[in-house]
């Protein structure tokens, strides 16, 4: 097996919506995309699925040394070799990937979060990095767009965090912000013992306009002629956004039920916005120059 079907074979088999938004770039965009997620799922499967943290530990400290290996043409495991070819064509920082794995190990470290400031430098670095590092990988032409592929990714993480809230429950986390929870009266015992909170529902709403916000501020970041170059995380977003409502429509019950979408209807999703998005490049693209 090539580094290349190892990364696609991690990626199928996760069955996350982000490899639905990956099948209409051009196959070289692809293959880095899917080596750079298979290297998130391999770090991140560490911290979910290893119960001794010491050991877990360890496994991210030889992660950061197979970083700086790949860095260096050194490459050893599947996904770095599938990653080291196109380090330098997609202008991918070695500290991005480091940041990447310093939010796995908040994993490791604590398992809740005094306010949304602190959460926040999770999501950056678990989520808003891996978004920075995407935006390179698709191209852009404005440095607004960075802006944009950052706050995407954040809102990407918020998402996760309101549908896996039993998930996490079951891990001994709570990603919910304990400042927001007090606010609104939920006990943090409840959540982890997997009893229905008085108030939960609301609080989750709260955490939902978060994330919709950070949709709204990330789309408005885009630049109009780095759109179609975007088009996979527009395609997340429209599937995230779809989850997000369908979640809400549940009335939040998160602790009761994993909320989920179809392949068919993600598959449906990412179709259609891509379709979308290309006509708009399209129309872009008759528009006349301003002089």
């Amino acid at each position: 097996m090539s580094p290349d079907q190892y990364c696609q074979g991690k990626a199928a088999a996760s069955g996350s919506s982000f490899y639905y938004s990956f099948l209409f770039l051009p196959a070289a965009q692809r293959r880095a995309i899917v080596a750079l997620y298979a290297f998130c799922r391999e770090v991140d499967d560490i911290v979910d699925e290893c119960s001794d943290r010491d050991i877990a530990r360890r496994k991210l400290d030889w992660w950061r040394e197979e970083v700086d290996a790949c860095f260096a043409g050194n490459a050893g495991h599947p996904v770095t070799r599938a990653l080291q070819p196109v380090l330098q064509q997609y202008n991918l920082p070695a500290e991005y990937f480091q940041e990447i794995l310093d939010g796995m190990t908040m994993d490791l470290d604590r398992q809740r979060y005094a306010s949304f400031s602190e959460l926040a430098l999770y999501c950056h670095r678990v989520a808003g990095v891996v978004g920075l590092l995407s935006a390179e990988i698709f191209g852009y032409r404005r440095r607004e767009t960075l802006k944009y592929a950052e706050a995407l990714g954040t809102a990407f993480q918020l998402t996760n965090i309101i549908r896996d809230v039993r998930e996490d429950a079951a891990r001994g986390r709570i990603y919910l912000p304990l400042d927001e929870m007090r606010e609104y009266g939920v006990n943090p015992q409840n959540i982890l013992g997997g009893f229905p909170a008085d108030n939960l529902d609301a609080l989750l709403e709260y955490q939902a306009r978060r994330a919709r916000d950070y949709y709204a501020r990330a789309l408005s970041l885009l630049p109009e002629e780095d759109r179609y170059a975007q088009r996979s995380g527009l395609v997340m977003a429209a599937i995230y956004q779809t989850l997000l409502n369908e979640i809400e429509a549940d009335g939040y019950r998160v602790l009761q039920q994993r909320i989920h979408l179809t392949p068919l209807r993600k598959f449906w999703i990412a179709w259609t916005t891509a379709r979308r998005e290309r006509r708009r490049h399209r129309q872009h693209l008759k528009k006349p120059l301003h002089v």
